[in-house]
């Protein structure tokens, strides 16, 4: 099981360099195009001081490679160290055709081949950029900040000095680049299926339990109290029910439950993975 989880990891890791460097060498590197991150930053290095981009991506990485370390175990560090020593090998000794000379095509799927690199390489246990490292590192240091925050800071600093080295206009479609890369990592690693939870508070628990089940979804229910009521009293025992389900299948299991309950309370919030349990429909129609 362990050499086959290794395997898998070793081919999403090579398919993810492969990916990115056909984004960086196959589209951007014959333009003025970057992308965000130390990515992007090694390119702006690059293309503003003569230093060859393979020896610049694993310099600047290195740092975040011993944060990342420090914080998330040798084998990470290993496993992200070798990537980017692979992506370096490939933007220096492998060749890449220089697809298309459209400004539009080239930064948006400069951007789709680098979104999808970074996406199989996180897949398989690694990073390929190591502004990741770096925003979750700031985010535990001040809570203030999510991960999020620090990485758009950072990449906001790094389009403004492209506009002043570059110009405005490469610094726009080095925007879009990013953009395209951000979402591809999302898709790679969410999917098209992406999950939604569904908490219901109801009287009528039980009902829409059965509902959802019939449905082939697995259905966790909690007992719970109603905190409002006119003569500030806890009101009596109702269930809370909770599932997983695609963003497709949402409507219609919303409207199945007000059916049931028109007067159920219903939350919804995104869910950025799921293992085990009965999220996979069971076959049931």
């Amino acid at each position: 099981m362990k050499l086959k989880a290794n395997i898998e990891s070793f081919v999403l890791v090579s398919l993810g360099i492969l990916s990115a460097a056909m984004g960086i060498k196959g589209f951007l590197l014959s333009t003025k195009f970057i992308d965000g991150g130390v990515t992007g930053m090694s390119m702006l290095l690059a293309k503003t001081t003569g230093i060859p981009l393979a020896i610049l991506i694993f310099l600047i990485n290195f740092p975040f490679l011993i944060l990342g370390y420090r914080q998330l175990g040798l084998i990470f560090a290993v496993k992200s160290a070798l990537a980017i020593a692979g992506l370096s090998f490939c933007l220096a000794f492998m060749y890449f055709p220089d697809v298309t000379h459209d400004k539009g095509l080239t930064s948006v799927f400069g951007g789709i081949f680098i979104g999808i690199g970074g996406g199989l390489a996180i897949r398989g246990g690694a990073v390929l950029d190591g502004t990741e490292i770096a925003g979750m590192l700031v985010s535990k240091k001040m809570q203030l900040f999510k991960s999020r925050d620090v990485i758009l800071v950072f990449n906001l600093m790094i389009f403004a000095s492209a506009v002043f080295f570059l110009g405005v206009e490469p610094a726009l479609y080095s925007i879009i680049t990013y953009l395209g890369a951000s979402k591809m990592i999302d898709f790679v690693l969410n999917g098209i299926e992406q999950y939604t939870g569904i908490t219901v508070v109801s009287s009528k628990g039980d009902q829409i339990r059965r509902a959802i089940s019939k449905r082939g979804r697995g259905v966790t229910v909690y007992e719970g109290k109603s905190g409002y009521g006119k003569d500030g009293h806890i009101n009596a025992p109702r269930d809370i029910v909770f599932t997983v389900a695609t963003r497709l299948e949402i409507p219609s299991i919303k409207r199945e439950i007000l059916d049931i309950d028109p007067a159920a309370f219903i939350v919804q919030h995104s869910i950025e993975d799921t293992s085990g349990g009965l999220v996979k429909r069971t076959g049931m129609h």
